[in-house]
This record gives structure tokens, sequence and C-alpha cells, in this order.
């Protein structure tokens, strides 16, 4: 597969009259054509900065960013600005013109690059049937929704016909239901058009809903990287376990300190294993989380139990878990 956008050596840090902050430290990261990346991390670990460097809004202090094999830290302002015709963004609060209609809007970015006004038009019209809004071509941005004008900065966003689709907490202003929609809309244009899109986020259930990959920052660091399902089943590092477990420090004031982490399949989801564990252990276990998710149309379900002191009893549970093939792993200081 064929990578376009190459991370290298990233950094960035911030000088201030009264202090520096390194928000972006010797990242490195590469990214194919079609996929949907996913870059998660909780507030302040550096992701937003790190999505405005890979067009250069952002200038990296250290390290570069190349899009198919062209670095930008050699680009001169004419050639970047060429370039990042090729890399749209969207973003939170959609930064939406309000004195302009819908359709102008979308008109907008193609008025700078030279578009005549009727191959514009032509175009956006275009754009706005994609995202289901062609009624809405004359109306303000103050008469729609929080979803409607998400989904004219995302037609405004294709306007140039982008490569690359970076979206910056697009989907954090809106609600649940919202966001599933919004959600549904990327991943049919990643599929019809080819684009690739790259996602910032602090929410783990938007990386699991279309996501292929995901690279998880932490304090400016690369914590981890990996398929979404790889991530999923078998985190390695902190960073990762918080966002998966869905947890700061686990559940405090309860005995038995051994606890695993099991992971369900598509088929061993739908089938009573806990239930028969403790049939056949004679023992009771606490299940301490449980949740099923749908990652890539594949439904994958985890579970974190607190086993019994007696030890003999916890590693027969143990056994009988990997017996029928799940994916189960102890979890350390879960439990205080």
């Amino acid at each position: 597969m064929d990578t376009i956008i190459q991370i290298r050596d990233l950094g960035k840090t911030f000088t201030g009259k009264d202090n520096t902050v390194e928000a972006l430290k010797n990242i490195n990261l590469d990214i194919h054509k079609g996929e949907i990346y996913g870059i998660i991390g909780m507030s302040g670990a550096g992701k937003s900065t790190l999505v405005r460097c890979l067009n250069f809004l952002e200038r990296p202090t250290t390290g570069t960013v190349l899009i198919e094999g062209q670095d930008l830290s050699m680009m001169n302002d004419a050639t970047l600005r060429k370039t990042r015709t090729q890399v749209s963004m969207i973003f939170q609060h959609f930064n939406l013109l309000m004195q302009r209609t819908v359709l102008e809007n979308i008109c907008f970015p193609m008025e700078i690059t030279g578009y005549s006004k009727k191959d514009a038009k032509s175009r956006a019209m275009e754009l706005l049937e994609i995202v289901g809004l062609t009624e809405k071509a004359q109306a303000y941005p103050a008469q729609l929704s929080g979803g409607q004008k998400q989904r004219v900065a995302i037609a405004r966003a294709l306007a140039t016909n982008p490569k690359i689709l970076l979206c910056d907490e697009a989907t954090s202003a809106l609600d649940p239901t919202t966001t599933k929609a919004i959600l549904k809309l990327l991943k049919e244009i990643n599929e019809k058009y080819g684009i690739t899109i790259v996602i910032i986020t602090h929410e783990m259930s938007v990386v699991q809903e279309i996501c292929t990959h995901v690279a998880i920052i932490e304090q400016g660091e690369l914590a981890e990287y990996g398929t979404v399902e790889d991530v999923f089943t078998n985190p390695h590092t902190d960073a990762a376990k918080k966002l998966v477990f869905q947890t700061e420090q686990g559940v405090l004031h309860m005995n038995g300190k051994r606890c695993i982490r099991i992971v369900f399949n598509e088929i061993s989801s739908f089938e009573p294993v806990i239930g028969n564990m403790v049939l056949e252990c004679k023992a009771p276990a606490n299940i301490l989380l449980a949740d099923t998710r749908n990652i890539n149309g594949i439904a994958h379900g985890q579970m974190i139990l607190q086993l019994p002191e007696e030890e003999h009893l916890a590693n027969k549970m143990i056994h009988y878990l990997l017996e029928r093939k799940l994916t189960v792993e102890e979890i350390d200081d879960y439990v205080g």
C-alpha cells in the first residue's frame, strides 16, 4: 500500500515569555492511501498540534512531514499553498462564514483557487447532494443545526478534490446520534472517493466506529500505534490501556487483587462463556467492566474480571478461558 503521509522525527516547542512547552517530541508515523487513521489522546496530549503540523499550518520546530514524498519543509509559500489544496481540514466548531449562504461557503475555497463562479456553483451543488443538504443551499449557517453545519464544512473541505481530509475533533460538539451520522458520511466518502482521512479525537468510540488504524499520543509522544483491532485486543502501553479500559485508576476497595481482561471475538461474543466458567470451576468471579463494541463492522467484546483469591481457582479459570481460544491478559493494579 502506498504511503501518502510520512511524519519524520517531528517535534514542536512553544516558547512563551515565562515558559517553554514541548508539545510534540520525536513523532514518526506513516499513513497509507485510503486509510481512515485515528490519532487519539487525552486533552493536552498534543494531538491537535500534530494535525496542524500535517499541513504546516503549524510549522514543526524539528523534523518534517512528507505528502506523497514531497517534503513540506522544503517548499516555498506558493508551493505550500498549492499542496494545502490537497490536504483539506474540518474543525470542531465548523468555521463557517456566517454572512455567506451555505452555497457561498462551499464556493469560497474554489474562488480562492481560481474556479469560475459558474464552475464553483456547479461543484458546490454536487457536494451538497453528496452530504445530503441540497435543499439548504440558500440557507445561512445560523439557520442550521450542528450536524448540518458540519456537513457543510465537509462539503467545503471536499471542494478542491483533496487527497487527504484532516478532521480535528470534528464530532466533539455534536450529540451521539449526529456523531454517528457524520462518521457514517465520512466513511462513505472514504469508500467512494478513496480520500485518506485522519481523525483527531479523544474518544475511543469514534476510532472504533470507522478507523482502520490508530495512533495514541500521550504527553506529546507517540505511545502506541497499529490497527484498531490489534490495539483494542492487546494494548501494550498504559496510555492505550487507559483508553481501552475506559478507566483512570480502576476499582477501589474490593477484596482480591488478581484481575484479568478477556477479549471476545465475533463468535465467542454470543456464547455464555463466563457463566459456564463459573459452573465448571464452582467459584464466583466479579465482573468489573463489560462492553461490546463494533470495530469495522465486527462485534468485539471485553470484560474485566476479579478472580477468587485462591490461586488454584484463579488459575483454573484462566486455563478454562484459554482453552476456549479467548484472549486473556492479567491486569496489575486494577483494584486498589
